[in-house]
């Protein structure tokens, strides 16, 4: 690890003026990713802004009905809060399939958000990777691509969002609030807020250079049944292979899906989601899957999903 310098700031003003001054800087708050990129010399910042006093740790009701989740509270909090649990289940059933007991006491809302793909090309500095440095190519492409992208990936990067809160963030349509960027503050739709890598695979967000989450805004609980399946390697501490996480009210014949370890960000369309309102789950797996490609080790991605995504929806209709 390289050496870095370190101050702890006091306000959300004294943050984003700590970064204004040193385009080096990086934000730190639990470090449960970045320290790891550090060690790695991915990441190599030589100042840490240690965000993680800060008061956004509150989870408070929000004038509409919904809820405001502060940048710092811990996966584990929040997935615990017994609001979240009642109205938005799929997000704790998604927060409490990531990681370990252990990273979700030290994991932050901001920091899931904001946390890097796995590929391990992309760890692996001996090997191109236009993510790490651009213009140097997709070790992936070709590569050993099991865990990679079937939707959304372009010639420069296959990467896949690890994210299993960010699915079930995607599926309640959440609002990213922040503050620091040219325009001061203002509220991303999650939808807009990771990227597609396209040619510039190194932003993972539209964030600007020392701009800073604050919160996370949902809005009212929508009707009908949540879900959040995960399907991977091992029951525990392992990234999704794929991940639906489904909200289906067969009483209002609507319903709204997005997908996870599929994209370089949280997979959703309008599509789908008038496809499982129409209670077909066959042609929701269809829709979803139109433009699906594997990339040699994950084009069996594309069959699991297309058995997964009806189990998810049939389940979630006959309980709703």
């Amino acid at each position: 690890m390289k050496q870095f310098t370190y101050e702890r700031a006091d306000s959300v003003d004294g943050a984003v003026r700590a970064l204004s001054t040193r385009p080096d800087a990086k934000f730190i708050a639990g470090g449960t990713n970045l320290l790891d990129l550090m060690k790695l010399q991915i990441e190599t910042p030589t100042h840490l802004v240690d965000v993680s006093r800060l008061p956004l740790a509150a989870i408070e009701p929000t004038a509409d009905g919904g809820l405001r989740i502060g940048a710092m509270v811990r996966n584990a909090a929040l997935a615990a809060d017994m609001r979240v649990r009642k109205q938005y289940p799929v997000l704790s059933q998604a927060l409490l399939s990531g990681a370990s007991g252990q990273l979700r006491n030290r994991a932050t809302t901001g920091g899931n958000l904001l946390q890097r793909t796995r590929c391990p090309y992309f760890y692996d500095t001996a090997m191109p990777c236009n993510k790490r440095q651009p213009g140097t190519g997709c070790a992936a492409r070709g590569g050993v691509n099991r865990m990679h992208a079937v939707l959304g990936a372009s010639e420069a990067c296959i990467a896949v969002h690890p994210s299993d809160m960010a699915v079930a963030m995607r599926v309640l349509d959440a609002r990213v609030e922040t503050e620091g960027g040219p325009g001061g503050r203002r509220v991303i739709p999650i939808a807009d807020f990771h990227r597609l890598p396209g040619d510039r695979p190194e932003r993972d967000t539209v964030l600007e250079p020392g701009e800073f989450i604050t919160a996370v805004a949902l809005p009212p609980p929508p009707p009908g049944r949540q879900l959040y399946r995960k399907v991977r390697d091992r029951a525990s501490y392992a990234f999704a292979i794929v991940s639906v996480a489904a909200i289906v009210d067969r009483a209002g014949n609507s319903g709204r899906m997005a997908v996870g370890g599929v994209a370089h960000k949280p997979w959703r369309t309008p599509e789908v989601d008038a496809a499982i309102a129409a209670g077909d789950w066959a042609r929701t797996a269809d829709t979803l899957l139109a433009d699906a490609r594997g990339q040699g080790y994950n084009d069996f991605k594309i069959p699991l999903l297309r058995r997964t995504v009806p189990s998810v929806l049939a389940e979630a209709a006959a309980s709703a």
